[in-house]
């Protein structure tokens, strides 16, 4: 990308969020784009860096993106905590609605690991900033395997933190979603990914915060008269005269007396039988609606005496920091575009009008990496097998020249021997041809200086 296209983005862009501003019409409590200088809005935490576990964050767009230039902060160890937080001026959610969205980007294959943020009340010692510290809000994905792909939403009532009791599940592709929580006055909230809402409900009813308004009257029973049969028999109808005299099979009337039968011989020739038309089985009564049917009967709920309601359910504490703490087995997860507002319609208006547009930018710079990283996979394996293949070799011709060298010291050591013995003996065996020595004491001395495979 040349300079031209690269200024013409930037001020596209700077434009985009400018006209975005105008359009909120609520209060932004907190909104993180990672431009230049976000360091200096964020404090990277010490937690874990004395035990050597500690990672760190990269300011980049990640391996791929639509948009070179949006960049975010990247998770860049394996198996290490990340802990960083940023402050903004205290406020409450009491009267109002709040919104929290970010963006995430998990480009590694996470294996096990967080991927969500939180939200902290009261003072922040933000260097000591860690997995101990006490939050009021928690939301992203955590994951674990094929088995976990939670999408954690945990909220904080009177000191104790209480998580959703549905089972959300986070995006688990490759690619940038944005993850959106909103929670309202009437203790009502909506899960948005990517600006479709996912789940919806209420926190009386999917969190264990308060008791139930309404609980099951466990000392109701059914009432004894209490009809609860959908269909009767006709009391009306009246059994058919005969009906029970109708015989289940009756001769076959097709069935003729073969010619050659004899009484006398075969005995009395009876026609086969068959199952009679008319016969409909033991009678019953047909059924028909009940007048008097009530409906299958339910335990009654009634108000629940524990129910104490809290009309301010909804408030969490004073919020004033924004954290990422979080570990991972593989890094890369790329963190963006934080916000913290009252105004669900600006939320809304940030996704589609600055980062839909970049998807399938983004989902093609994806491709194209995906591309290159298979054929770097198969370039390496291919080297690999070549390098096993030169090895193979090399260790045959090692093999070859040890059995060849341990063949060829074998030979020497017999013919040495054997020169040995035969230099040695051989005076003897002169006088052996003069007759001199016996030919027993010519064979032992050979014997004795080694030629005994002569």
């Amino acid at each position: 990308m040349d300079r031209l296209s690269v200024g013409r983005a930037v001020l596209h862009r700077a434009l985009v969020i400018s006209s975005l501003l105008l359009l909120a019409s609520g209060e932004i409590f907190f909104e993180e784009r990672f431009d230049d200088g976000w360091d200096s809005r964020w404090v990277k935490s010490d937690w874990k860096k004395s035990q050597g576990q500690a990672g760190t964050f990269r300011h980049t767009a990640g391996t791929y993106s639509g948009d070179p230039d949006d960049k975010g902060i990247q998770t860049t160890m394996d198996a290490k905590h990340f802990a960083i937080s940023a402050k903004f001026p205290e406020f409450s959610n009491k009267g109002r609605t709040l919104v929290v969205q970010y963006s995430l980007k998990i480009e590694q294959d996470i294996e096990c690991g967080g991927a969500y943020i939180k939200l902290m009340s009261g003072y922040l010692n933000q260097k000591k900033f860690g997995g101990d510290t006490p939050y009021s809000f928690m939301f992203g994905p955590d994951i674990c395997g094929d088995q976990k792909k939670k999408l954690h939403l945990i909220l904080s009532y009177q000191g104790q933190n209480y998580p959703i009791k549905k089972d959300l599940k986070c995006e688990t592709d490759k690619l940038t979603h944005f993850y959106t929580f909103i929670l309202r006055p009437d203790a009502t909230y909506s899960i948005l990914i990517d600006n479709r809402e996912r789940e919806f409900g209420s926190m009386y009813t999917d969190w264990d915060i308060l008791p139930p308004r309404r609980i099951k009257d466990v000392n109701a029973k059914k009432p004894k008269d209490w009809d609860d049969r959908e269909y009767i028999e006709d009391p009306d109808q009246v059994k058919p005269e005969g009906y029970d005299s109708i015989p289940r099979e009756i001769p076959d009337p097709k069935d003729k007396k073969p010619e050659s039968w004899d009484d006398d011989d075969d005995g009395i020739w009876k026609p086969r039988m068959i199952p009679n038309p008319e016969y409909k089985g033991p009678w019953k009564r047909k059924k028909i609606k009940n007048p008097n049917y009530k409906g299958k009967w339910k335990t009654p709920w009634i108000d629940n005496p524990e129910f104490e309601d809290d009309p301010d359910l909804y408030v969490l504490k004073p919020l004033q920091y924004v954290g990422i703490e979080v570990w991972q087995v593989k890094a890369g997860s790329v963190f963006d575009n934080i916000l913290i507002c009252d105004d669900p319609d600006y939320a809304r208006h940030v996704v589609d009008e600055i980062f839909a547009a970049n998807k399938e930018a983004e989902k093609e710079a994806f491709e194209g990496a995906e591309k290159k990283r298979k054929a770097r996979e198969e370039e390496e394996a291919r080297r690999a097998r070549e390098e096993g293949e030169k090895r193979r070799r090399e260790r045959d011709r090692d093999r070859g020249r040890d059995r060849y060298r341990d063949r060829y010291k074998r030979h020497r050591r017999y013919d040495y021997h054997v020169r040995r013995a035969i230099d040695v003996a051989l005076p003897d065996m002169y006088r052996l041809s003069s007759m001199e020595i016996g030919l027993e004491d010519c064979v032992n001395k050979m014997w004795r200086f080694g030629a005994r495979d002569v």
